[in-house]
């Protein structure tokens, strides 16, 4: 009976931790792959049979990154881009969940609908459109087209997520604003933007993730390479005649450091924002 007693305590967390193994090896993988053939030649990448580590280690793939200015300027594009859309749809999506938590008005149901059904609508279907649009506007190869259109689709999932975050807030914290004197503006800003940083950092990582792997938008709106992002960057590794795959590999780890490191320092509060605002919409 002592033992059923062990079997019965142990297997299921025995079980549990095999399974989370599994899915580490199986998720994992493709990521060591990818690290270790950015440190081998392009020939190498090619040896049969296969192999996991590089027979002789380099970094030529790296070094042909940094050399390169134009690869260079890809990075900073990226950067730029999901800067500039992480901050503004923060602030405005912000604004709005503020609006539709803690205010009653006319069309508000009808608008909050409107907000959601937007997410069904697939990306590729509105590219002709945004297109003729951008050319019409004349910013067509310019970072505008990008973060103006980036923020297109950023914006309804952060007002759900920042209206979700900011529902779990007690509303009696504006009305003590009111008493002392102050604005629904300094309720806003100095009482619930300071208490609400899970949602806030949530909702930036999101943000952030979208506007850095972007790459349909990207290709079609852009054709200068000034203007280029990763995405477009490392296809363009792929030649007519050859790949690059050491350098595609080594420009698809250079741009994943920045989103894991984002990750492992906000994770905390990422993690924290996405289940408050998963509880109440």
């Amino acid at each position: 009976m002592a033992r059923r007693s062990v079997i019965k305590r142990v297997l299921p967390t025995a079980l549990t931790y095999l399974g989370l193994a599994i899915g580490l090896a199986y998720s994992g993988f493709p990521i060591l792959w990818m690290a270790f053939a950015s440190l081998k030649s392009n020939t190498e990448i090619f040896a049969l049979p296969p192999r996991l580590l590089p027979e002789r280690f380099t970094l030529e793939a790296y070094f042909s990154i940094f050399d390169d200015p134009t690869k260079v300027r890809f990075f900073i594009n990226s950067y730029l881009v999901g800067g500039v859309v992480t901050i503004l749809t923060v602030i405005i999506a912000t604004l709005a969940a503020y609006g539709f938590s803690r205010y009653s008005f006319r069309f508000k149901a009808t608008l909050n609908v409107f907000v959601i059904s937007t997410q069904t609508v697939p990306p590729i279907t509105l590219l002709i459109p945004y297109f003729g649009m951008v050319v019409a506007f004349g910013i067509f190869d310019t970072y505008y087209a990008l973060i103006l259109t980036y923020m297109v689709f950023t914006l309804p999932y952060a007002i759900l997520l920042m209206t979700g975050f900011l529902n779990t807030l007690p509303k009696e914290l504006d009305e003590a604003v009111l008493v002392d004197g102050g604005s629904s503006w300094t309720a806003l800003w100095r009482v619930l933007v300071p208490i609400s940083v899970p949602g806030i950092v949530a909702t930036s990582v999101y943000t952030f993730l979208l506007a850095w792997n972007e790459f349909l938008f990207a290709l079609t709106l852009t054709k200068s390479m000034d203007k280029r992002t990763v995405p477009i960057g490392i296809q363009l590794l792929m030649g007519q005649h050859a790949y690059e795959w050491n350098q595609m590999m080594a420009m698809s780890v250079l741009g994943s450091l920045p989103l894991l490191l984002l990750f492992l320092i906000a994770q905390r509060y990422f993690l924290a924002g996405m289940t408050a605002g998963s509880v109440k919409g």
